[in-house]
């Protein structure tokens, strides 16, 4: 049975630190992604890291801010959020996936977690 589960999620003020982790089990990917979906907005990528080479990609909001990092023994990537702003309060999802296409193409990903909630007060 494959399984994403996310932790980390929470209340921060403005300016605050989070770090989400994402663990994996039951699958084998290529890469993981976290994306985020505000109420009454679309889904959007945030980051993505490669399992084989550890490369990333960031979202120009988020890059400079946030970075993603992974442990492959434990099958878990970290999102560490830094300087946080009020825009960035979503909920949070990790998603694994093993085909090909852009670094945040829906397509890309096979599985999903439940999300965990970020929000960030001004």
């Amino acid at each position: 049975q494959v399984q994403l589960v996310e932790s980390g999620g929470g209340s921060v003020q403005s300016g605050g630190s989070l770090r989400l982790s994402c663990a994996a089990s039951g699958t084998i990917y290529t890469r993981m992604g976290w994306f985020r979906q505000a109420p009454g907005k679309e889904r959007e990528g945030v980051a993505v890291i490669f399992r084989r080479d550890g490369s990333t990609g960031y979202a120009d909001s988020v890059k400079g801010r946030f970075t993603l990092s992974q442990d492959n023994a434990k099958n878990t990537v970290y999102l560490q959020m830094n300087n946080l702003k009020p825009e960035d309060t979503a909920m949070y999802y990790c998603a694994a996936g093993t085909r090909r296409g852009t670094w945040f193409q829906l397509a890309a990903y096979d599985y999903w977690g439940q999300g965990t909630q970020v929000t960030v007060s001004s």
